[in-house]
């Protein structure tokens, strides 16, 4: 293999890794100010053991995401330097509005929101919380604005081949952005609901917890339930909008080949490169037209009109159908998991023991489809780095291959052992949530202090 094609290997290795902790600490700071506020309201210690339990979480989630994005933004410099200079000027003040708006907000308070429990006020460490969390959510805006800026440029002008930008406006809300912000953050809450859900369900296998992991399983169960059918609307909308400025993709993800009306929906096939033809599809006829154009006859584009500007079809064929399928797996198994957890009034004694190995085997089933997701994203851009401008292999440096391949491997091996280690942890902690959940003497203050709070709320 080539160096470009390494390198593409090794950043795909660093995107893959870094971005199952932001899908996780996006939605999981939210969450968290729920639990805060329900435990304030309630001065029911359940609330308070799992605001303790996944505060760990989300710290652990946030370390590793921090460390992950600091590596990834390193290979702009070593393996693709001609891509900062060329979009530089756009690339470069959306990375540092990041900084400055939601890192430094995140950091700042995350000490407090970890550490501040019985040391400040209820109200300090409730706004910190919520900072925390808003923190993350501005931390996603930024990046899928520069992400969506390559998928759809706009707001530029070329000079000499370097982008400068005409209007931020356009720059940051290009075509794709609404979409794909508000896909990553739904996506981001289902990763997060079923986490919670899972790790509940095992506390409840493993008999630990149990009126907080009941409580948990609750709230996992009722925002996946809620969330996935508006991600499928939402999907569909992205994907409306993909057909318009990216047909290549959408040829791409639905094995077209040939442009035609009333095209099929492939349920399942062999993409042939070579033959440019799909082998031992299933299909149902007219259906993906219908998907993408709400018309049974609508024209979808094939690939055979982009013959050398479009993306390679197999990874994003398949990548696509994971994700749909995780996706229609996740809303079964919640809509179900939720009549047949209501039908035993929640109660932990009550709930199926099928139904919470279920949960528990889906912990992470939100980063499957999230990956996956992300590969039809980001293979589906190729061979351009920015849409339709710039190609990926203009950009590449001229690290020889051996070099790439060598830190690839090691990127490999060590981000291998982080997510067992990660995974590990969490295991532990809900197994042992006494270690991290049990209240001491401040806790005992804090509770009182909470009932003045609560009293004075009252009162007003």
């Amino acid at each position: 293999m080539d160096a470009l094609i390494l390198a593409r290997m090794q950043f795909a290795a660093n995107i893959t890794f870094h971005i199952l902790f932001p899908t996780i600490t996006i939605a999981l700071g939210w969450l968290l100010l729920f639990f805060r506020v329900r435990w304030l309201r309630t001065n029911d210690t359940a609330w308070l053991a799992a605001y303790r339990l996944f505060t760990k979480v989300f710290a652990l989630s946030f370390a590793l995401g921090v460390v992950s994005g600091v590596t990834m933004s390193f290979q702009f410099g070593t393996n693709w330097p001609g891509y900062m200079e060329r979009a530089g000027n756009v690339a470069g003040p959306l990375l540092a509005y990041e900084v400055l708006t939601a890192f430094f907000l995140e950091a700042g308070f995350l000490g407090i929101m970890l550490f501040g429990h019985g040391r400040v006020s209820e109200r300090v460490h409730l706004m910190a919380t919520f900072f925390v969390a808003f923190g993350t959510t501005v931390s996603a805006f930024w990046i899928l604005a520069l992400n969506s800026w390559m998928q759809t440029p706009a707001g530029y002008e070329l000079i000499d081949g370097v982008f400068h930008v005409t209007s931020w406006a356009e720059v940051i809300f290009n075509p794709s952005f609404p979409y794909r912000l508000t896909h990553m953050l739904i996506a981001s809450a289902l990763t997060c609901s079923f986490l919670i859900a899972g790790l509940s369900a095992w506390q409840l296998l493993q008999d630990t917890a149990r009126r907080s992991a009941a409580k948990m399983l609750k709230v996992g169960l009722t925002v996946a339930a809620v969330l996935i059918p508006v991600q499928i609307f939402v999907g569909d909308l992205h994907g409306l909008n993909t057909l318009h400025h990216q047909p290549q993709k959408i040829a791409a993800m639905e094995g077209v080949w040939q442009t035609q009306k009333g095209a099929p929906l492939m349920l399942f096939a062999w993409p042939d490169a070579e033959r440019r033809e799909n082998r031992f599809g299933i299909s149902i006829p007219n259906l993906a037209s219908y998907i993408l154009t709400h018309d049974f006859d609508g024209e979808i584009k094939g690939l055979n009109e982009f013959p050398d500007a479009h993306p390679p079809v197999a990874p994003v064929f398949w990548a696509f159908r994971v994700m749909v399928g995780m996706g229609m797996l996740m809303l079964a198994v919640s809509w179900i998991g939720w009549g047949l957890a209501k039908r035993a009034r929640w109660a932990p004694d009550k709930l199926p023991r099928p139904l919470l190995w279920v949960l528990a085997g889906m912990t992470f089933s939100g980063w499957v489809a999230t990956v996956a997701g992300w590969y039809v994203t980001e293979i589906g851009r190729q061979p351009f780095i920015v849409y339709g401008l710039v190609r990926t292999a203009d950009v590449v440096s001229d690290v020889p291959a051996t070099m790439v391949a060598s830190s690839l491997a090691m990127y490999v091996l060590v981000y291998l052992a982080l997510i067992v280690a990660y995974i590990g942890v969490l295991k532990y902690m809900a197994e042992k949530p006494e270690e991290v959940t049990q209240p001491d003497a401040l806790d005992q203050a804090e509770g009182r202090a909470a009932e003045v709070l609560i009293e004075g709320g009252a009162k007003s």
